[in-house]
């Protein structure tokens, strides 16, 4: 049986990162950055934070680098703003998905 208070809260947090996302200053992240999906472990204490950027892989890596050194701001606002008990440990993982699927629907008007 799937777990909604868990499916509920990923999508919260994904919805509050990207928010997050914009207010920082760190110019290692892309403007065009975003949170592709949210994986949170069963027991909610640690979380997969997967980030793409239109420009591709290597600016993802950028970015998650950046996030990476924000991340205590981070676990404070989301703390702050979903009113959690505990913020889970945060782990960003650079994705390719957005550049991927742009790709793909330059071939499909090719066609």
């Amino acid at each position: 049986m799937p777990n909604f208070k868990n499916s509920r809260l990923a999508e919260d947090i994904k919805r509050e990162m990207t928010a997050i996302i914009r207010e920082l200053k760190d110019p290692r992240i892309a403007p065009m950055t975003s949170i592709v999906r949210v994986e949170l472990s069963g027991d909610m204490s640690h979380c997969k934070i997967f980030v793409s950027c239109i420009e591709g892989l290597e600016t993802a890596k950028q970015s998650v680098k950046g996030l990476e050194s924000g991340e205590g701001f981070i676990k404070r606002e989301l703390f702050h703003r979903l009113k959690m008990r505990k913020c889970p440990e945060l782990k960003f993982i650079a994705d390719d998905s957005i550049a991927h699927s742009a790709e793909i629907n330059k071939m499909l008007k090719e066609i």
